[in-house]
């Protein structure tokens, strides 16, 4: 076993611990995982990541980026078993990967900017994968939610001048959206039409576009109502206790005056 005390050496002990979980006599579960049976946490892990960080609980966040690096750790260990890469071979390719896309540092290219830099970068990236072989589009935000790969094809679009010049251009595609989920509403009675979840799609996109040119995150601004929504419900549910109610036993009406008192005794904002 690697010396837990020694500095600078704690990234081969994770190596060597995981590397004997996964051997004979080591741990039945992990020795069971796979790539695939290993997503989810992964998923997991990134998320509660982001979490910390939107709380600045920075004690916390290092814990978390100690569970993430784990998953990391896991899948190079799975491919070195199978003989694919190791997790040398992992971080050689992003130390050559950050070299080659950043020539204003490490070669004779200049950048006079965030924009600059940014811009540089993707046309090194198109230039690595063949620019002419693919859509412009092609794999953006791949295998991200919805939500955060809709804001990124909505930027990449706009790199190349696909994009409102105005705020107000995105306002009155929003109208038009919700004028278009109206139309598809059905009447009491019938069924929904089949283009309707396509509507709130369009709409849901356009909403997701002024976040973005408001220069917003669309993610950032959508859990902040969630953990909003979160607290004024608990203090909606506490004001119906204290009232002699329940959320079980309280009529829609008696909910809507506790949401209005929990939501005014808010601070401002």
């Amino acid at each position: 076993m690697i010396n837990c005390a020694e500095p600078g050496r704690q990234l081969e002990r994770l190596r060597a611990i995981m590397h004997r979980l996964r051997a004979p006599g080591g741990c039945p579960w992990d020795a069971e995982q796979s790539h695939a049976s290993l997503v989810s946490n992964l998923i997991e892990e990134a998320y509660e990541t982001v979490d910390a960080i939107r709380r600045e609980d920075w004690v916390h966040l290092e814990e978390e980026l100690g569970d993430l690096l784990l998953q990391v750790v896991f899948h190079a260990e799975l491919a070195e078993e199978e003989e694919r890469y190791n997790l040398d071979d992992i971080a050689k390719g992003i130390c050559d990967k950050l070299v080659r896309r950043h020539p204003h540092v490490y070669g004779s290219g200049e950048a006079r900017g965030t924009s600059e830099v940014l811009n540089r970068w993707e046309e090194i990236k198109r230039e690595e994968k063949g620019a002419g072989s693919e859509p412009y589009l092609h794999g953006v935000g791949k295998g991200l939610p919805a939500l955060l790969r809709a804001a990124k094809l909505q930027k990449k679009a706009g790199k190349v001048g696909f994009d409102w010049p105005e705020v107000a251009g995105v306002l009155a595609k929003i109208e038009e959206e919700l004028a278009e989920v109206k139309a598809e509403l059905p009447s009491a009675g019938e069924d929904a039409a089949p283009a309707l979840e396509s509507e709130v799609g369009d709409l849901l996109f356009a909403v997701v576009n002024l976040a973005r040119k408001l220069g917003m995150d669309p993610e950032v601004a959508l859990e902040g109502t969630n953990v909003k929504f979160e607290k004024r419900f608990a203090a909606m549910e506490q004001d119906l206790r204290e009232r002699g109610s329940s959320l079980e036993g309280a009529s829609l009406d008696e909910m809507e005056e506790g949401w209005v008192r929990a939501k005014g005794g808010e601070a401002p904002g």
